[in-house]
């Protein structure tokens, strides 16, 4: 199995399209069509990682955070980045970062935290914008079937918990073939009225390629009439943080001392406790302070994240819990997740779990 072969694993969890614009995701260094000899998963790719890569024989090191998240101008192991990668180039071996892409997966960051807090009936907290398309083709009436089952296959017609999702209408439809064309249905020259039906499907951007494929193989006539549009609607599946419901409510002291030893972190910071009940909860790993707004408006009773500021507290305003646990701490598990991935799809070369703690912080 080739680098390049892993990467198509990983979109199948979390394209990388869905990447956030100031994020830098995907193979960062090595060279695509390398043979992968091992995996090395982490959290950060740090010098002491990459030695445990070689010692474990794991040539591609797969990184949730990317070591490279800014231009290199230089390298000259002035700081531990361009260290880092020197290491990495001198012993051949790959780092691929997954970081906002994984963020975005409704598999992915914020599904562990809800795993780790039992949260039932999740639901997205901030849906990613623009990432829905439409396709609009017409097909005669007897390849619809043909057709249909083509792009339900490819990844069209699913919306939230349905699949096999469509529209059709039936029409009529007409067109001439030129002296260069070929026409399946009547001859060259001919104005033709076929009875179509009108498909209108609906899928996520990242299969967009996967979908035309299919239409263009399944569609019988040589040149296929289709249109593609962009939605506003909110993607159910795809998205910044999570909010669920705990299995039974909490006082709010309760509820902190479960959060401390799901997350296993040494210190929670939070807001003023109100004696209010916590029943339902929203989470998103890693930095979120920006999300808290979408967690009130949620109708969050506690929101659980990472690196607020002094004044973030303030938003609170005795209507939310808002809990900061760290930022390691909330994307620990992330690496299990990736493991447990990569272990289903993959049984010719050992997928290994860093044991190195690549947490810059520490706690007296």
């Amino acid at each position: 199995m080739k680098i390049k072969d892993v990467i198509s694993l990983l979109e199948e969890l979390a394209p990388l399209s869905y990447t956030e614009e100031f994020d830098n995701t995907g193979l960062l260094v090595g060279n695509k069509n390398d043979t992968v000899s091992g995996i090395l998963v982490t959290l950060d790719t740090l010098e002491s990682v990459i030695d445990e890569a070689i010692a474990n024989k794991c040539n591609l090191i797969l990184s949730f955070h990317p070591i490279v998240f800014t231009g290199l101008k230089k390298l000259t192991g002035r700081n531990y980045v361009e260290r880092t990668v020197i290491k990495a180039i001198k012993n051949n071996i790959a780092i691929f970062a997954i970081h906002t892409a994984l963020d975005n997966s409704w598999n992915g960051v914020n599904a562990m935290i809800c795993d780790k807090l039992k949260l039932q009936k999740r639901k997205i907290l901030i849906p990613k914008n623009n990432t829905i398309q439409k396709l609009t083709t017409y097909v005669p009436i007897k390849s619809v079937e043909k057709v249909g089952d083509a792009l339900f296959n490819s990844g069209a017609g699913n919306i939230g918990n349905y699949s096999n999702c469509s529209f059709n209408i039936e029409g009529t439809g007409s067109y001439m073939g030129n002296e260069e064309s070929n026409p399946v249905i009547g001859s060259k020259g001919e104005v033709r009225f076929e009875k179509e039906v009108q498909i209108g499907i609906t899928y996520q951007k990242h299969v967009q390629s996967s979908v035309l494929k299919a239409l263009f193989n399944a569609h019988p006539y040589e040149e296929v009439a289709y249109e593609i549009i962009t939605l506003e609607n909110n993607n159910q599946q795809i998205g910044m943080g999570m909010i669920g419901e705990l299995d039974a409510p909490l006082n709010e002291n309760d509820f902190l001392k479960f959060l401390k030893e799901s997350m296993k972190t040494k210190c929670v910071r939070h807001s003023k406790l109100n004696q209010n009940t916590i029943s339902k909860v929203a989470v998103l790993g890693g930095s979120g302070s920006f999300a808290i707004n979408a967690a009130k408006q949620a109708g969050a009773d506690a929101f659980v994240t990472a690196d607020l500021k002094y004044h973030d507290f303030f938003n609170a305003e005795n209507s939310i819990l808002l809990a900061d646990i760290g930022h390691y701490e909330s994307e620990q598990f992330t690496k299990e997740l990736l493991v447990s991935f990569l272990n289903k799809k993959i049984t010719t070369f050992a997928v290994v779990l860093s044991q190195i703690n690549t947490n810059p912080i520490t706690y007296y």
